[in-house]
């Protein structure tokens, strides 16, 4: 009676191990993005101005690209920001604030699903779409005027593209060790290897950045632990930074005059 009893819950176990599995396979993309679309002939309103622009990287994917844009006569290069993984353009937007201020154009690209771009989700579509976008500021400015930035989610594509292509300076805010590290922590108990579509190699694209590389963490991040972020300590360049932001949590770091007084500093060079 005991062995039936043991096997018994031994088999729910694996029952519920392998379900559970079963549904971060499949899905996965709901865990790590939450896009908000939006009608593509729709407007946004914004108090900044801004122009948008649509770069097409295949017939069904077309990125909608919001360019908050500075007068003529104060522009000196321009930021192309990366955003995190929720909603579109408009969660986003305030932030452009930190960058036009300083007499930067900030471009703002809206991954497949998210805003008015379409197209689906892969890892190898996103690489391409901030390559792309790169591309199109390279007609107006020169690598020395470009800084790429990225949010969250978005540290990951601003890494490889700054792995590959030159820039004045590389901005990660709340990035991760890598999308498989960051996992781990949670769902240590899966071959995610195997169940994980998407990677974000922060991990192998940070040694190949060139550009001066600039990290900003909080140590109350609950979404992306400040212990996963550090790791990334060991791969930057001794004249690079890890700025921690005590007490700073995964939204609320650009509420930090810490983060501010940094980021000024970085701008006015």
């Amino acid at each position: 009676m005991r062995k039936k009893k043991i096997f018994r819950i031994i088999s729910i176990v694996l029952l519920v191990y392998a379900l559970a599995g079963l549904a971060f396979f499949y899905g996965q993309e709901r865990i790590i993005f939450n896009p908000l679309p939006v009608p593509a002939d729709s407007s946004y309103h914004f108090n900044e101005p801004y122009r948008e622009a649509w770069v097409d990287l295949d017939k069904n994917t077309r990125i909608n690209l919001v360019q908050f844009t500075v007068p003529d006569s104060l522009r000196k290069g321009i930021v192309l920001y990366f955003h995190g993984n929720k909603g579109n353009v408009r969660r986003y937007r305030r932030f452009a604030a930190n960058f036009t201020k300083h007499g930067y154009e900030v471009w703002m690209p809206d991954y497949p699903g998210f805003g008015k771009s379409t197209g689906t989700i892969t890892e190898p579509a996103l690489y391409e779409m901030a390559l792309q976008v790169y591309k199109l500021a390279r007609q107006q400015y020169q690598p020395s005027q470009i800084i790429i930035y990225g949010k969250s989610l978005g540290t990951g594509m601003a890494t490889q593209l700054a792995a590959v292509r030159d820039c004045r300076q590389l901005i990660l805010e709340t990035p991760y060790y890598s999308m498989r590290s960051l996992i781990g922590m949670y769902l240590w108990m899966y071959p995610l290897d195997n169940l994980l579509h998407y990677q974000f190699r922060s991990d192998l694209y940070i040694p190949k950045v060139t550009a001066p590389i600039t990290i900003f963490h909080g140590t109350s991040d609950w979404i992306i632990p400040y212990r996963n972020a550090s790791r990334l300590k060991s791969l930057l360049k001794q004249t690079d930074r890890f700025i921690t932001i005590p007490g700073g949590e995964h939204r609320n770091l650009n509420g930090f005059p810490k983060m501010q007084q940094e980021l000024d500093h970085l701008l006015i060079r």
